[in-house]
């Protein structure tokens, strides 16, 4: 029995039982992308560094856009769990088995047909252009392996249950070092050995997770008519998560648009901010863990007709956030070379880069962590285009504008650069405190 209620007990026990595994999951899946950068950076130079740095940004930004669009699917089980409505629960399930099914198609064809038009987007830069190549058409091939996780990753969490994608990922994470010593370490397969990697971890993490459904039960009655589109079933998807893809989507545009102003100032620059883009990936995890959890939580309140067990998971996850934020910020303004040297230690001139770069961006993680609370309550409630509305807002006035000035007035350093997406993201939480206080304000008066 997979399914778990979270409308019961401690808010802030429940909150971070529940955020814990999703947070390892997610850990352990950064790690072994860090792992890939890593033992890239062991065995190769600059070009490949980058060609692997360029090449996983791309992959993580199409990530986060299947994690966004099957979120309209984990609120949907999850509001279906919360008002004990199995019917409701098996049709979310089985609609989003068959709604991901044609994506990975589609997107599959896509993105192979396309490769080198996004990398001609991302301005790889000369040296490192074939190595992106070769990394992205492996990737692409896997597609469907990275959508299926996804996917059952986030049917599970809808369900209350963020142990089992752990254990998935775990495996997979296993796998994909071992891989990576093998094929970048040992073949010397450089940029196409890490995505290779990568790969064929993400198969093994679904074969793992298609294993343990045979042998358990969701506690759910699935039949043949739960896979077939229910417009309305298929409507509550695609209306949350419709708008929290586009907004993941354009935070990593953003990402990418940041990583080609920095590619046209020489690899040494890319590999640095490439290097620290993961970084800040990695920090990132506790941010998404509570995004996850204070939209699973909230929903399932919601579903059970508890809008203030809600509000209090969502100023939980704030409060964690905020703290964790400022922790990793004074901890990168001290450390910044050591953890840059990590990942380049035979490259002085992208540590030197890349320290700067981190000092100002690791700031993020305290405003970021606000939105992103936010943006878990609101999808609870349907509102995920109140999301997708502060993350452009912040993109287009602040984030790719501010870093585009920064580089052409500070040649010599990437620290204003890197100052960018803190001062976007502080615009953010800014907007989503009136957005929220607007929505309550509505909620009441229903």
């Amino acid at each position: 029995m997979m399914q778990k209620d979270l409308t019961q007990g401690n808010i802030l026990k429940t909150l971070i039982g529940f955020s814990i595994p999703y947070l390892i999951s997610c850990f352990l899946q950064t790690f072994y992308g860090l792992t890939d950068l890593f033992v890239a950076g062991r065995f190769n130079h600059a070009e490949v560094i980058s060609a692997v740095s360029i090449g996983s940004q791309v992959m993580h930004m199409l990530t986060v856009m299947i994690v966004g669009l099957a979120m309209g699917s984990t609120v949907l089980i999850s509001n279906a769990v919360g008002a004990k409505d199995s019917r409701k629960t098996a049709e979310g399930i089985g609609n989003t088995v068959s709604l991901f099914l044609l994506f990975s198609v589609f997107a599959t064809l896509l993105l192979l047909f396309c490769t080198d038009q996004i990398i001609t987007l991302v301005a790889a830069p000369p040296e490192s252009l074939q190595q992106t190549k070769y990394y992205l058409l492996i990737c692409f091939a896997g597609v469907p392996f990275i959508t299926a996780y996804n996917i059952i990753s986030g049917i599970f969490r809808g369900l209350g249950d963020s142990k089992s994608p752990l254990y998935f990922v775990a495996a997979a994470g296993v796998i994909n070092i071992l891989l990576d010593f093998l094929l970048i370490g040992g073949f010397r397969m450089q940029a196409p050995g890490a995505a290779l990697a990568t790969v064929l971890a993400q198969a093994a993490s679904v074969f793992l997770a298609l294993f343990t459904l045979r042998r358990r039960s969701l506690g759910v009655s699935l039949t043949r008519q739960d896979f077939r589109f229910h417009s309305k079933t298929l409507s509550a998807i695609l209306k949350v998560g419709i708008p929290v893809s586009l907004q993941d989507g354009l935070i990593q545009v953003s990402f990418l648009a940041i990583t080609a102003i920095a590619n046209s100032r020489g690899v040494a620059t890319a590999a640095a901010v490439g290097i620290v883009e993961k970084i800040i990936s990695f920090l990132f995890l506790v941010p998404s863990a509570m995004l996850s959890s204070v939209s699973v939580m909230t929903a399932q309140s919601l579903g059970a007709g508890q809008h203030d067990r809600g509000k209090s998971a969502l100023f939980y996850g704030i409060r964690i956030c905020v703290l964790f934020g400022i922790f990793a910020a004074l901890v990168c303004q001290f450390a910044a070379e050591p953890i840059l040297g990590i990942f380049a230690h035979k490259e002085a001139g992208v540590i030197v880069l890349g320290s700067q770069y981190l000092r100002a961006y690791v700031w993020d993680c305290v405003f970021a962590g606000i939105h992103f609370c936010f943006s878990g309550y609101f999808c609870a409630y349907g509102k995920s285009m109140l999301s997708f509305l502060q993350n452009l807002i912040s993109i287009i006035l602040i984030r790719v504008p501010g870093a585009y000035f920064a580089s052409k007035f500070f040649p010599d350093t990437l620290y204003p650069m890197g100052l960018a997406p803190p001062v976007g993201s502080f615009l953010s939480a800014l907007i989503c405190i009136g957005m929220y206080l607007w929505l309550r304000k509505s909620i009441k008066s229903e």
